[in-house]
């Protein structure tokens, strides 16, 4: 009987809502998963409903999600995405509204390297690196940088659709509404395949082009175009980051959001159909025991797929039933080294001549995808970047764990290894569809959208999207969802 009571209860509220007239606002809405996505849709979801709207966001780990630091000798440093892209601009947005600052840049200088020699190091002298990549591998970099600036283009799109408040139900609506059937193309297609067919030669893929896909994703350019652009893309032009920790952008949005963070795993999401509208149970455990609370919308801000072994989330009560579940995601190991470089590897056997701060690598070696010297997130006048002779902070990213021996190659000796192991991408080609945001009349799937391209900015546009939806569907506007030809209608709105 006690398990009824908080069913009859929800009843009741939706009930009285309903005799308010069909205007009333949701009474209650859950998220599930505190990183950038749950945390972007909760303002969002706040900002479109009002304030009155209760938000609670389920977090099983840390508040964050894959933003997140680990603190080495009293200092913190990035372990998630380390940096944002110039044309992120919902990131940009959440930084002024809460008020936090951009991190001071210290400039260092990045290299390619193939597993014997470095295939292409940058200068300090812009025209020099221009003349290197001219002399190397003749315009491909420039066929590149126009077919990534043709992407980003259509895709910049989204921000003014998502402003005039048109929301889509499916990522491939979406996809085609910015590029149509381009993009939906780019997404079956690799993008070795795409760069050959503009004209970029296979030398500038292997080597350029592979390093940054390996850097980003753990992957190589026979994943999908579309992702690979908005890869590309973002290894092109200035890059910032938060002060004091990007993770930071998610705790401040969910605290001015007043959204009520429950310290939770969720186990199951439960249909109950009344009069007509969709009540969803949310059934969760933590430490305390089992539990469950009844919402109007259901927002999940985690990744669905099969080898998630921690998210042992199932759906009940839907016909036809929720199978969400297909694709691979790309583990990644980010291990923060403090200790001194073996520059002798690298070709370089005096440390004090190694120049690099950045070491991306071709497929080659494929114990590690990337070797950065790290900056903490908090950065003081005076701080400089370590010598290549000091003892310093490296960040190296790897498929797997390294074996004592890979660090002893990597490095001549060190103080200290912390590592972060996560599913941390798609495994671009492991899915035979794109997902939909919309699981149920009230129910999303916000990480939808990492299949087409994964990035905290995504993520963001994803919470955009699904708060858009949810709105639009909860008010019956259906005009702004899945609309054709929104060029045209966004610029006679205009």
């Amino acid at each position: 009987m006690a398990r009824a009571a908080p069913l009859l209860a929800a009843l009741t509220a939706l009930l009285a809502a309903a005799a308010a007239g069909g205007d009333a606002p949701p009474g209650k809405i859950a998220v599930v998963g505190a990183g950038i996505g749950g945390s972007a849709v909760a303002h969002f979801l706040q900002q479109h409903f009002g304030p009155r709207v209760q938000i609670d966001v389920y977090e099983k780990g840390t508040v964050g999600g894959r933003l997140a630091t680990i603190s080495v000798n009293k200092q913190h440093y990035e372990s998630g995405a380390a940096s944002f892209h110039s044309l992120s601009l919902h990131m940009q947005d959440f930084v002024k509204l809460l008020g936090l600052r951009h991190r001071r840049e210290v400039v260092g200088r990045s290299a390619i390297f193939g597993g014997e020699h470095f295939v292409l190091e940058e200068t300090d002298w812009y025209l020099l690196n221009l003349f290197r990549l001219w002399w190397h591998y003749g315009i491909s970099f420039l066929r590149l940088q126009m077919w990534v600036e043709e992407v980003m283009e259509k895709f910049m799109r989204i921000y003014k659709y998502q402003a005039h408040g048109y929301a889509f139900s499916g990522v491939e609506e979406l996809l085609y509404s910015l590029g149509e059937s381009t993009f939906v193309n780019m997404t079956q297609h690799s993008v070795a395949e795409s760069l050959l067919q503009v004209g970029v030669t296979q030398r500038f893929i292997d080597d350029v082009v592979s390093a940054v896909l390996r850097a980003s994703y753990g992957q190589s350019a026979a994943m999908p175009a579309f992702a690979g652009a908005m890869s590309l893309a973002g290894a092109q032009g200035s890059l910032w980051s938060v002060e004091g920790g990007n993770k930071l952008v998610c705790s401040g949005l969910l605290k001015l959001t007043k959204a009520n963070v429950i310290h939770a795993t969720v186990t199951s999401v439960t249909l109950h159909s009344t009069e007509g509208k969709a009540l969803y149970q949310v059934a969760y455990e933590n430490e305390v025991g089992n539990s469950s609370d009844f919402y109007d919308i259901v927002v999940i801000a985690t990744p669905l797929h099969l080898d998630n072994s921690s998210s042992n989330l199932t759906f009940a009560g839907f016909h036809p039933p929720i199978d969400d579940l297909q694709g691979s995601f790309q583990p990644t190991v980010v291990s923060l080294v403090h200790g001194y470089l073996n520059s002798s590897y690298f070709g370089f056997p005096d440390p004090k001549l190694f120049p690099f701060a950045n070491i991306l690598t071709t497929d080659f070696p494929s114990f590690f995808c990337t070797l950065d010297n790290m900056c903490p997130v908090n950065i003081s006048a005076s701080f400089r970047r370590k010598q290549p002779q000091e003892a310093a902070v490296w960040r190296v990213q790897s498929p797997k764990p390294l074996f004592r021996t890979q660090l002893k190659t990597l490095f001549r000796s060190y103080y200290s290894v912390q590592t972060a192991e996560w599913q941390a991408h798609p495994l671009y080609g492991s899915r035979p569809t794109l997902p939909r945001f919309a699981l149920h009349d009230q129910l999303f799937y916000l990480n939808a959208l990492e299949w087409a391209a994964s990035s905290v900015e995504v993520m963001a546009v994803a919470a955009k999207n699904v708060a858009l939806l949810a709105y639009n569907r909860w008010y019956q506007d259906l005009d702004k969802i899945d609309q054709k030809d929104l060029m045209h209608k966004v610029k006679t709105e205009l």
